[in-house]
């Protein structure tokens, strides 16, 4: 019985998985080759405007592990005595803090069969225990990575379309 299994096992054929799209695997592969050893490090974006103010830091990790940190505050244009002044900042809470999770570079079909490159990010807050605040939990269009930026998109857009992210580690200007 024993030698049946094992000839059987030994017979299945090649050890190679088939994929179910080969295209898809072979352009993740491409993308991950070529993109990742300028992913892998630290990133940072700042945004300022006249109603919030956005800070963010990321680390990437050889090993598919994501860090990162956030601090976001926003103010309400109010009238006082019939003039209008800005509020306070406050935080946007609980959208800030550290976060840790995962990221992966793929390639796959949108829902009208259009290969794209796309940047996985899911990440969970250190500090709460309230899942519906993730400060990643997405699949986004990926651009691009260099030395010195990285481009994808994300949250605070420049006026090209994509969120770029610069090279390197920094405190919030704010």
């Amino acid at each position: 019985m024993v030698l049946l299994v094992l000839f059987t096992l030994s017979s299945c054929g090649s050890s190679e998985p088939e994929w179910a799209d080969p295209e898809a695997h072979e352009k993740t592969e491409q993308l991950q080759q070529q993109y990742t050893p300028f992913i892998v490090g630290t990133w940072h974006i700042e945004g300022i405007g006249d109603k919030q103010r956005y800070f963010e830091q990321l680390t990437f990790n050889a090993d598919g592990t994501l860090s990162g940190m956030r601090k976001w505050q926003t103010r309400e244009l109010v009238s006082i005595n019939g003039e209008a002044q800005y509020s306070d900042w406050e935080n946007n809470t609980p959208t800030n803090g550290a976060f840790r999770g995962t990221w992966s570079l793929r390639w796959e079909r949108n829902d009208k069969g259009v290969g794209e490159s796309r940047l996985f990010l899911y990440a969970q807050y250190d500090e709460t225990d309230i899942v519906s605040y993730l400060p990643y939990s997405t699949n986004a269009r990926f651009y691009s990575a260099d030395a010195t930026t990285l481009r994808f998109a994300g949250y605070w857009q420049d006026g090209d379309g994509w969120t770029n992210y610069e090279r390197g580690e920094a405190e919030p200007s704010f």
